[in-house]
């Protein structure tokens, strides 16, 4: 841990500075900083100059499995310089005149300490300076007085207004929306609202299939029963689910809020406990959803007898008057209908929210996203569920038209609450 300054015993001074910056508003609204702070500064204090195993810290501090891989996942980096970030806007305000400063260099997780003389222990005036300060200075002649008196007004005036003008420039520009940005409408600012609760960012998991072939060759979808695992293609996914995490950074980079982006395949279910999630693609490919509790009105599972037996579908575990059994894509290319589910579940641990957004088709997931990402929408949504309030328990199956690969319209086909 370098330390540059004055020379004193830095555990008292540096852990008060620690909780003076926990406790302040640039902080004290995010847990997971808070901890990492607290982590890197205590184990810098008992080891000093003992550099920190990324995988040491998302194990100790971030809770993540033995199995962790930093090469796979990027929480700690993330975070690290978030909480780098953090502590440069503090140090830029509210800790401008702390005694202690502290730093992570880039690149590191070694805590830097810089300690600065408090100020009634700073240097003194030395007696030649006291002497001139004391000393009365000539007095200009009176010609000379006005003219300079003339000439520091129209300094004073012309920085006033140059003042002013930059003044005026700046806030333009900060308030007008950044591309993309703008301000949210207020019914898609209240759906999402429970994923604003928590202090840990949202995951957002999207759906990676096992392939297996070559993608210059062709490539299929695994058979575990005759395929062997050794040629497992995993790092492959839909159209759909690329700009549907699009859309969904779109949505929160208005609500200030980060997200978390993870492969489905590398979900482990301390994530489900530790955050809010949004899955982004059907069980066929975003396999974790098949080792969890989901959707119970409307399922996705291959048909087991009739013409279209093994594919996929939404079936439909209790249809009311007017609604089918289940629902298919097309057999057969070009795509022109899809079917998707949006439902919006607690999660494994009950004060966590998952949200499914999922389609018999790459396209259908897309269709589903964008339905929960504009406003129209999200109010037709609303006005189907009794009593709706953020935070309501819901399933809702969609019909998706499609026109040259792209979906194009929505219709709400059935809506279940707290089902």
């Amino acid at each position: 841990m370098p330390v540059t300054g004055a020379s004193r015993d830095p555990r008292d001074a540096v852990l008060n500075e620690v909780e003076r910056i926990v406790q302040s508003p640039v902080l004290h609204s995010s847990e997971s900083l808070c901890k990492l702070l607290r982590y890197l500064v205590q184990k810098s204090l008992e080891q000093p100059g003992i550099a920190l195993k990324e995988y040491q810290i998302a194990t100790e501090v971030f809770g993540r499995l033995d199995s962790f891989d930093p090469r796979l996942d990027s929480t700690v980096r993330v975070q690290t310089g978030r909480l780098r970030s953090k502590l440069s806007e503090y140090y830029a305000a509210e800790g401008a005149g702390d005694e202690v400063i502290i730093e992570i260099p880039k690149g590191s997780y070694l805590v830097a300490l810089t300690y600065r003389e408090p100020p009634e222990r700073r240097e003194e005036p030395s007696a030649k300076a006291e002497a001139s300060v004391a000393a009365e200075p000539a007095r200009p002649a009176p010609s000379e007085g006005w003219w300079r008196n003339v000439a520091l007004l129209l300094v004073g005036v012309l920085s006033l207004t140059l003042g002013a003008l930059v003044y005026v420039v700046l806030r333009g520009e900060s308030a007008a929306p950044r591309s993309g940005a703008g301000r949210l409408p207020a019914p898609l600012r209240a759906f999402w609202s429970p994923y604003l609760q928590h202090s840990e960012d949202p995951l957002v998991v999207f759906s990676n299939a096992s392939f297996v072939g070559r993608p210059e060759t062709g490539l299929r979808y695994l058979n575990p029963a005759t395929d062997s695992l050794a040629k497992i293609q995993d790092h492959y996914t839909g159209v759909g689910e690329v700009l549907a995490v699009h859309e969904l950074d779109r949505v929160f980079f208005d609500l200030a809020r980060p997200l978390q982006v993870k492969r489905g395949q590398l979900l482990s279910l301390d994530d489900l406990k530790n955050n809010d999630v949004i899955f982004v693609g059907s069980p066929s490919e975003n396999l974790v959803l098949t080792e969890i509790p989901g959707t119970t009105e409307f399922v996705f599972r291959r048909a087991p007898s009739g013409p279209r037996k093994g594919d996929l579908a939404i079936f439909n575990t209790r249809p009311r008057p007017g609604e089918q059994e289940s629902y298919f894509a097309p057999a057969e290319p070009p795509v022109t209908d899809d079917y998707a589910v949006i439902a919006f579940r607690n999660g494994l641990n009950a004060s966590r929210w998952e949200l499914i957004l999922a389609g018999t088709t790459t396209l259908g997931t897309q269709a589903a996203v964008e339905y929960v990402t504009h406003e129209g929408s999200i109010e037709t949504l609303e006005s189907r569920i009794p009593h709706w309030q953020p935070g309501a328990l819901f399933e809702a199956l969609l019909h998706v038209r499609v026109m040259r690969g792209v979906p194009v319209a929505s219709d709400l086909l059935a809506v279940r609450s707290n089902p």
